[in-house]
Order: structure tokens, then sequence, then C-alpha cells
């Protein structure tokens, strides 16, 4: 086994967080969800032929071997769809007004799930207020990290102690309207340009393409 596997079963407090959800992509059969699920209620032993051909007749465009899997799968019966934490995260950092209605009402059934998730959804989205730059954020960056502290989220606990050793770095970032985007930006052109010349040319070169990019 490698030492990241091992530190992954060592941090977990119990093994039901070792969990993953399945990958599934969305798909056509999605927007038939309720349908089936209803039918399958009523009738649990209903045949997927009669399903696919209810189906068919409210518009579904899929085939029939895509939706044999989605049942045998139990995608039907789930409470919600499963999703991956990575696409949770997704979901938590974009802007609320640049999601789809569809991602946000599954948005708002995960934040609502436990008290947990309801804490991380508020307090993302205050800290991504605090992305702003305004003289009173400094003021409001002190209270968002003894909330944060207040709360039983152990991981943001670990941010806010990032927060104070890194604290005049942050203070100047949240208060300030300037910033190193550019200069990070050369670095990124500079970096591609290495690799797309893969360390075989002369620093002549280099130096050659950046001036005359």
């Amino acid at each position: 086994m490698s030492l990241n596997t091992v530190k992954r079963y060592a941090r977990v407090s119990e093994p039901e967080r070792l969990q993953r959800a399945p990958q599934y992509r969305p798909t056509l059969v999605d927007p038939y969800r309720d349908h089936l699920r209803r039918r399958r209620s009523d009738d649990p032993a209903v045949p997927v032929g009669h399903l696919f051909n209810e189906i068919k007749a409210l518009g579904y465009q899929g085939s029939f071997n895509l939706l044999y899997p989605y049942i045998t799968q139990g995608r039907v019966e789930a409470d919600r769809l499963p999703i991956s934490p990575r696409r949770l995260a997704r979901l938590l950092l974009t802007r609320p007004d640049s999601l789809k209605d569809e991602h946000r009402r599954l948005l708002d059934d995960l934040t609502t799930a436990c008290p947990q998730m309801i804490d991380l959804a508020e307090l993302v989205r205050g800290f991504a207020d605090l992305l702003r730059p305004h003289e009173d954020n400094a003021d409001r960056l002190g209270t968002w990290i003894t909330t944060t502290r207040t709360c039983d989220l152990p991981h943001l606990h670990a941010f806010t102690r990032g927060l104070d050793q890194d604290h005049d770095a942050v203070h100047a970032a949240v208060t300030l309207p300037f910033h190193n985007g550019g200069t990070e930006g050369v670095n990124t052109k500079t970096k591609r340009i290495m690799r797309q010349m893969h360390g075989r040319a002369s620093f002549a070169l280099l130096r050659h393409r950046i001036l005359l990019a």
C-alpha cells in the first residue's frame, strides 16, 4: 500500500467516510426519473420494456440499453442522485447567479442535509464576499474566523490557522485593490513556453520567445 493510502485511512474518524459516491454521468433518462420511481413504487414487478415504452411516449430519445442499467444500478430509487465531493465543492464555489436552476435546487437540498453542511455553505459564501476588496473587510475577516472556529468543521479550523500565519498578506488581499495577477500570468506563460520547448532549446531562444510573444 502506498503512503497516501495509509494516510487516507488513518485520518478518517469512521469507516463510512471512506465510501465514495458512484461517478454517474448525466443521461437522457434523468428527466424521467420521477416517473420511473412512481411507476416502480406502484408496481415493483413492472417490466423494463413497459417503462421504456412509457417514457418513449413522454419524449425519451435514448435507447433501451441506456435505461436498463440506469434501473439495475438503483439510480431510480435513490433518495437523491449521487454526487462526488469534488462536484459538490464546485457547486459551493460557483456564484449562485451562475448556477442553473436544477443545480441550484440540488445544492439547496445538499446544503440543508445536516447542520455541518448548513454551516459550511454559509461560511464558504461569507468568505467569497471577502474576496471583493474593501476597507471594512478587515473586521469582517476577524468575525469570519471567530465564527468558523465555533463550528464543527475541523478542516476549516486548519484553514483559519493558515490565515493567522499569513495575516499581513491576507489582510492586504481583502482590503486593498492591488494584486499580483499580472505577475502570476507572466509566470504561467513562461512555464507554458518552457514546457513546449521541453528543455531542449537554449535560454536565448526562451528569451526571444517571451519578448516577441
